[in-house]
C-alpha cells in the first residue's frame, strides 16, 4: 500500500492563509412577518385574504388599509392602522384593528351587515403572541365564519 505524504505547509502560507477573512455568508432574508408593518400587510396579508376569500366564493371583496379613527358607535380613539373588507356592495363589512403598528401587538375586530356601522368592537387573536401570516389568515376566515358569512351550517 501506497502512503500518502502531504507536504507541509510554510509558515508563510500558513499566515496568508489565517489572514485571508472567512467566506463572507449571504445576510439571511427577514421572514415574511419580520418585514415593516405597512408592507407585511399591503404586500403578504390583503393579497392571500383576498385570494382565500374568492376560493370561498366571495369575488366581489374590496380590502383597504389605512390609519383612521375606529369607527364603532359610541366609542372615540385616536387613529390607528386598520384593515377594512366589504363585499355585496358593502352589505358586509369587517375591521381588523391594529392598535399597534406590529403584527403582534393589541388586535380588535368590528363588523357590521346593512351598510350600518359597526356597534362592537372585540378583541382579536389575544392569546397569540408571535402571529404569522397563516395563523392571522386563519383567525380572520374562523371570525369571518362565526358571522356566518362564509358557510352556511
Amino acid at each position: 500500500m501506497a502512503e500518502e505524504t502531504t507536504t507541509p505547509a510554510t509558515p508563510a502560507a500558513e499566515a496568508a492563509k489565517l489572514a485571508q477573512p472567512a467566506a463572507a455568508k449571504k445576510p439571511k432574508e427577514p421572514t415574511v412577518e419580520e418585514k415593516p408593518f405597512a408592507e407585511f400587510i399591503e404586500q403578504h396579508f390583503q393579497p392571500a385574504l383576498t385570494a382565500a376569500l374568492q376560493k370561498l366564493g366571495i369575488t366581489d371583496i374590496k380590502l383597504s388599509f389605512k390609519q383612521d379613527k375606529i369607527p364603532v358607535q359610541g366609542f372615540s380613539s385616536s387613529p390607528c392602522w386598520q384593515l377594512t373588507g366589504n363585499w355585496l356592495g358593502g352589505m358586509r363589512q369587517f375591521s381588523i384593528y391594529f392598535l399597534e403598528e406590529d403584527i403582534n401587538g393589541k388586535k380588535a375586530f368590528s363588523q357590521a351587515e346593512g351598510g350600518a356601522k359597526p356597534s362592537t368592537l372585540e378583541s382579536f387573536m389575544i392569546d397569540e403572541r408571535k402571529v404569522s401570516l397563516d395563523l392571522l389568515l386563519f383567525y380572520t376566515l374562523q371570525r369571518l365564519n362565526g358571522q356566518k358569512w362564509l358557510t352556511r351550517n
